[in-house]
């Protein structure tokens, strides 16, 4: 565990998680969950039936159906953080786990239902947030010579590439469904915002211009929709993304266009750090929070 994350674990020890979700069309919410401590960026798994989030170090799963929790068995990958992937037929779940050696995050592979982790980034810190469309390749954001940017690597390991260098950090890399494009947040303009690319790193382009801190854009299954937490200009700084603290939730049509808010809450890290749409485009996973008094 990074110095980081443990500032973050203790300042939340006396928190609320609420895991929840949204209707994107209407924003009715529902809560789903309540929890006395902290958990963190749920997954929906590809047959709408699961949820899985982590919590403490560990990833779980929890049913929709029966509202049953079950730990995952990742062996000895126990301090994982909330940079979690699952892959597109949800047999696997690529986490990024702290590595004791040198407490460091690294990206490792293990089946979701359970066994124990494969390494695939050989080099630290890597903060994992997209699988490719066809299975074969992970993105995720890096610090390397002291600079944060887009790297990817095949799910088997090796060599991995470089797809940004631009002052400034680059975080949150994720896939479009069609495999054209790879979606991330930068601060190369100032604020944090919302930029799209080619998978091979060409043509960005500046997706969201918001007088916000924008974070973690997901594409929806159908590739139409994007979503994305907005921290309030002057919030915090471009380049923090701390919890406890008043964010949105806001949309946007993925070709481009005016963003609209879905849900306004108390969360921002934790809340929605990887891709948490359901199959069907429609409904939001996020977690929420509250401090105990």
């Amino acid at each position: 565990m990074d110095i980081q994350t443990l500032r973050q674990w203790i300042a939340q020890r006396d928190t609320y998680s609420f895991l929840e979700t949204v209707d994107v069309q209407s924003g009715s919410r529902t809560v789903l969950q309540k929890f006395d401590h902290v958990i963190e960026a749920p997954n929906w798994t590809r047959d709408g039936q699961f949820l899985v989030y982590n919590s403490r170090g560990r990833i779980y799963t929890f049913s929709l159906v029966s509202g049953a929790i079950r730990e995952v068995d990742s062996g000895f990958a126990i301090d994982c953080n909330n940079d979690h992937v699952l892959s597109p037929d949800s047999s696997q779940v690529a986490v990024s786990h702290f590595t004791y050696k040198d407490a460091t995050s690294r990206i490792y592979l293990l089946p979701l239902a359970g066994g124990q982790p494969q390494l695939v980034t050989e080099k630290g810190p890597s903060y994992l947030h997209g699988w490719s469309p066809d299975g074969l390749r992970l993105a995720y954001c890096a610090e390397r010579d002291g600079q944060y940017d887009i790297y990817t690597i095949s799910v088997q390991g090796g060599q991995e590439t470089r797809l940004t260098n631009s002052p400034g950090l680059d975080d949150g890399p994720e896939y479009s469904p069609d495999g054209r494009h790879i979606w991330f947040n930068s601060t190369r303009t100032g604020l944090m915002q919302v930029w799209r690319m080619e998978t091979d790193g060409s043509h960005p382009t500046h997706m969201v211009r918001e007088e916000a801190n924008c974070w973690f854009p997901h594409v929806s299954p159908d590739g139409t929709q994007v979503v994305y937490i907005a921290y309030a200009k002057g919030d915090v700084a471009p380049g923090d993304h701390p919890a406890n603290k008043n964010v949105e939730i806001r949309l946007i049509p993925a070709a481009g266009g005016p963003s609209r808010t879905v849900v306004k809450l108390f969360g921002g890290q934790g809340t929605m750090n990887v891709n948490s749409w359901s199959p069907d485009s429609r409904t939001l996973a996020f977690v929420s929070y509250h401090l105990k008094a």
